[in-house]
């Protein structure tokens, strides 16, 4: 059978497109990726050309397993999981936090996304001025990351100890922090510089920093 083909965007700028490609490298499934590169006519409107012709919802990223077409970041990483079950914490009570704190991320922080979008190889010397619902977005994220170190911090050093989807759908985040300077509790940069030493994340960031494309904003063409 031939390798599931992953489509992303810009290394530099896909949040998204980074949460499944580390829940496949995590899993050690063999994949083929194919990077294309955003911006142009239709760009924002989810319209371009060649994202259409491998993801219906005009969108990246996109997993192609033979006939089948999986355009969702989570969906992507629930399907590794039923290849490696590993993925998600083995106990029930961990697993459905894990996924609820997956869910958040999938579905929340609109906020810290418009404000703080991802630029991997950007970094500011000092933080911007935020307005009250990134702030909110911030102390909430502070919060939930805090409760769950807390909770599985002798499991060890990733979310809820062991590496899970979780952590993939949350590394984005510790790359925003760091390139707009933004101040964070002690565990929170303990739980980034987890994400940052981590071998698969460094090769996604070694991507990017590989990459030449520049557009002005990516997040909003992403899910």
């Amino acid at each position: 059978m031939a390798k599931p083909i992953l489509y992303v965007g810009n290394k530099n700028y896909s949040s998204w497109s980074m949460r499944p490609w580390l829940a496949l490298t995590w899993a050690g499934i063999a994949f083929e990726e194919r990077v294309i590169a955003l911006g142009g006519p239709g760009y924002g409107k989810s319209k371009i050309g060649e994202v259409l012709r491998v993801s219906p919802s005009g969108r990246v990223p996109a997993l192609h397993v033979g006939d089948l077409v999986i355009y969702d970041s989570l969906a992507i990483c629930e399907w590794a999981a039923e290849q490696a079950p590993s993925l998600w914490p083995a106990d029930a009570g961990t697993r459905a936090r894990a996924r609820s704190a997956s869910a958040e991320m999938h579905s929340g922080f609109a906020a810290l996304r418009r404000d703080l979008s991802m630029n991997v190889k950007r970094r500011m010397q000092t933080a911007p001025t935020f307005p009250e619902d990134t702030h909110a977005d911030l102390a909430r994220l502070y919060e939930l990351w805090g409760e769950l170190r807390g909770r599985y911090a002798k499991e060890g050093p990733y979310l809820l100890g062991a590496r899970s989807i979780a952590d993939a759908m949350y590394a984005p985040v510790a790359t925003r922090l760091r390139t707009y300077a933004v101040a964070a509790p002690e565990v929170a940069k303990a739980y980034c510089e987890t994400i940052f030493a981590d071998e698969g994340f460094r090769a996604w960031e070694r991507g990017a920093e590989a990459e030449s494309w520049t557009i002005a904003s990516a997040d909003e063409l992403y899910r």
